[in-house]
């Protein structure tokens, strides 16, 4: 990762001088990731080592519409393929995740970049050094992705300037915002084996609708295709409804650790989830986990309730 080094303050009032600047520094336990993924339940963080990545010279952004989630994951492939080393993004949405920022954002200019409507999107991003070299790079994955009958991509634009290239991205970044202001808003940060990243996503709406919820309660998938990130959100447009997060939880928890996933790819464990954290963990390492809480936090006074 990007942190290579922190400061940290344990429960005893022992700070923790880790801030080695090195790339590479295999003498003891690695001790930043034990503080980073602890959510301030180990010790307060209070300083740290960051490798800041020049900025890049030369950027691309593209946005293809799809047929499925098959081909999604081999626009994905593709873009691997060709792309390589200067690619920076692979993101997807699905159209309800689009509908819901297109009607949030009207009023603000922010439009469907596409002609059709697609039941898939992918963004794709570049950064790079060499914009000859970059953009060459992209016209060879444009082709191998439009290559035959039945090709990755349907349709796609690559953006023409940095204005367009930024309300491309906020069709993918407004996705979160734009389903909270339409309702009451469940969500879910998961990660999945990429085969099975969309299912859970198709059986969250059958499950909605099995229950009668299909008008009030709307369901759209969308994330990280580069670590297999799925964000989850179910919009109830009536506002809480009790009913669908009782639909929802602990059913979707225990489907991702039956795919074998993670309950929380990227946002942590929280006060919401430590009740599931055994669908994710074995108990050997569950145990390990309380055994280190014990040890640097024999008070539990850090983080309480985590």
């Amino acid at each position: 990762g990007n942190i290579l080094g922190i400061e940290a303050v344990m429960a005893d009032g022992t700070v923790v001088d880790s801030l080695s600047a090195l790339r590479k520094d295999n003498t003891g336990y690695g001790l930043p990731q034990i503080f980073i993924g602890s959510e301030g339940t180990l010790g307060v963080i209070t300083k740290l080592t960051i490798l800041c990545p020049p900025r890049p010279k030369a950027i691309n952004i593209a946005f293809f519409g799809c047929t499925s989630f098959e081909h999604v994951q081999r626009t994905f492939a593709l873009a691997r393929q060709n792309l390589g080393e200067v690619l920076s993004a692979v993101e997807f949405c699905d159209r309800d995740a689009i509908d819901f920022v297109l009607q949030r954002e009207a009023s603000t200019g922010v439009r469907d970049p596409l002609e059709r409507k697609h039941p898939f999107y992918v963004l794709i991003e570049t950064s790079g050094s060499d914009a000859e070299h970059d953009t060459e790079k992209l016209h060879r994955f444009l082709e191998a992705a439009m290559e035959g009958e039945d090709a990755a991509v349907l349709d796609g634009v690559v953006a023409a300037d940095s204005q367009q290239a930024r309300a491309i991205w906020r069709l993918r970044e407004g996705v979160s915002d734009a389903m909270t202001t339409a309702g009451y808003v469940y969500k879910y940060d998961v990660s999945l084996p990429l085969p099975r990243m969309y299912e859970l996503v198709e059986d969250a709406r059958k499950r909605i609708e099995a229950a009668g919820f299909t008008a009030t309660a709307k369901a759209a998938g969308y994330g990280h295709l580069g670590d297999a990130n799925l964000h989850l959100n179910v919009t109830s447009i009536t506002g809480r409804d009790d009913r669908v997060l009782n639909l929802l939880e602990p059913w979707l928890f225990e489907w991702v650790s039956a795919a074998r996933g993670s309950i929380s790819a990227e946002h942590g464990i929280g006060q919401c989830k430590p009740e599931f954290l055994h669908l994710s963990k074995a108990d050997s390492a569950m145990e390990l986990m309380k055994m280190l809480k014990r040890t640097m936090d024999p008070k539990g006074i850090l983080n309480p309730y985590k």
